[in-house]
């Protein structure tokens, strides 16, 4: 290629730069991802899903618009969030097939991760003592507190078809989306 393409391509490659920029920044309700790895897919997801809340002040826009971002990039079978109410999980914003209205604290997974604080990763939810099968679908189960000054306001329920889905990279990104929700949307 000679200066000149170079030049050309070079010019073009910021021409379509700016113009996704412009698209995404006037049009938040779209994701892109270009990236095939799930790293790299979290990375482009995470700037994204925060211009997409953006200055939304509502908790229930802000959390639908992330369980229909993380299903759309990463097609899990259920994701969504359980709000702490009451001294019990109540079913807020998700994405995927009915799932159980309330759950105890202490009970099941996501009750389990409310009760310790904790992140829960379960390779099979069959080999989970008390796993709560709202969709005999499910195989495997990923659930992250989200914390605000040291009490468990939600969390957020992830689950796949497939068994062992979810390893240290999901925990990492999901982890850090629901530290920023913590911090920017409760």
């Amino acid at each position: 290629m000679n200066q000149k393409n170079r030049k050309n391509a070079k010019i073009y490659q910021i021409i379509h730069s700016s113009i996704l920029f412009l698209i995404f920044v006037t049009m938040a309700e779209e994701i892109f991802i270009h990236s095939t790895e799930k790293a790299q897919q979290y990375e482009e997801l995470i700037p994204q899903l925060q211009a997409l809340v953006g200055d939304e002040k509502n908790l229930i826009a802000n959390l639908a618009n992330t369980s229909a971002a993380l299903h759309v990039v990463f097609g899990f079978l259920w994701i969504g969030f359980y709000l702490v109410e009451d001294n019990e999980l109540v079913l807020g914003p998700f994405q995927g097939p009915v799932a159980c209205t309330r759950i105890q604290r202490g009970k099941g997974v996501c009750g389990q991760s409310w009760l310790r604080k904790q992140l829960i990763t379960v390779p099979n939810v069959d080999e989970f003592p008390g796993h709560i099968a709202c969709s005999s679908l499910s195989k495997s189960e990923i659930v992250i507190p989200i914390i605000k000054n040291n009490d468990v306001v939600a969390v957020l329920d992830v689950d796949s078809q497939h068994v062992n889905h979810f390893d240290e990279i999901d925990e990492k990104y999901l982890s850090i989306i629901c530290t920023w929700l913590s911090t920017y949307c409760f």
